[in-house]
């Protein structure tokens, strides 16, 4: 049965008690949190917090992490920028295990100048793919690698790309980032669905347009419609909304934000549930 959830982020400036119980009030039954979540991140990471909010919302049942990308890079050409990114990956995989997630979610990383990936960047992803590949191997979490948007510099931003990479790494499955893909046109997305759909575990789910991306569905027929392929290719993993505040003229309330999360249920429920 398929999941509906939301990032973390969404809540920004919000404590993990007063997050968890805002996308309840939403009427979702799902959240990714992000490990960069501000309440988390700056005070040490409290696991036990995260856990005692999952205890406490048991509404909540489908839980995922999002590993740290914010200022990491396991692609950069520093080699110490590199080599402590790959171990908060490694890091984020022994937590999210720690804390009971389904899935973690991983950026593949970028080249650090803005120029086409060469050898040795993709050498870089290579170890870095290693290095998740052994961890991943001794837990139960299932590691899934996010599609990024079009950029020069980027390793993973082509339906083509993932699914080479995929069918390199059996143990790795895949995180669809909409938005992302929606930076290049609605096709990519189905092309994604199409060439990737059996090995997708994660859907980061909003929409882009006018040079901005993740922003609320907002009804979009373009998002239905990528929804109407997700249900046609049998995905029942999670729906998780991924949207930037930042979007917004101005800050808003947490009620605000639980009234958009709610408009954005209603109509995803709509899509994959018809009556």
């Amino acid at each position: 049965m398929t999941a509906y959830g939301v990032s973390s982020m969404f809540f920004h400036e919000y404590t993990s008690g007063e997050i968890f119980s805002n996308i309840s009030k939403a009427g979702l039954d799902g959240i990714e949190y992000w490990l960069e979540t501000p309440h988390f991140w700056l005070r040490d990471l409290p696991s036990e917090e995260v856990i005692a909010c999952r205890r406490a919302h048991p509404e909540i049942s489908t839980f995922s992490v999002h590993t740290p990308v914010l200022d990491l890079n396991p692609c950069s050409i520093n080699p110490d920028v590199a080599e402590i990114s790959v171990a908060y990956a490694v890091r984020s995989l022994e937590m999210a295990q720690a804390l009971g997630a389904g899935v973690l979610t991983v950026h593949p990383g970028r080249r650090t100048a803005k120029r086409p990936p060469g050898d040795a960047d993709r050498a870089r992803f290579d170890h870095y793919i290693a290095a998740l590949r052994e961890a991943a191997l001794k837990d139960t979490v299932t590691v899934a690698i996010e599609n990024m948007e079009p950029a020069v510099n980027s390793l993973i931003c082509t339906p083509e790309r993932m699914r080479e990479v995929l069918d390199a790494e059996p143990w790795l499955r895949f995180t669809l980032d909409t938005s992302h893909a929606l930076a290049s046109s609605e096709g990519t997305v189905m092309e994604y669905i199409d060439l990737c759909g059996d090995r997708l575990a994660n859907v980061h789910l909003s929409r882009a347009g006018n040079g901005r991306l993740h922003l609320p569905l907002d009804h979009s027929q373009v998002i239905a419609r990528i929804l109407e392929s997700l249900r046609d290719h049998h995905y029942r993993g999670a729906l998780m909304l991924e949207i930037d505040d930042l979007n917004f003229p101005k800050p808003l309330p947490a009620e605000e934000k639980c009234a958009i999360l709610a408009q954005d249920l209603s109509f995803m429920r709509k899509c994959m549930e018809p009556d």
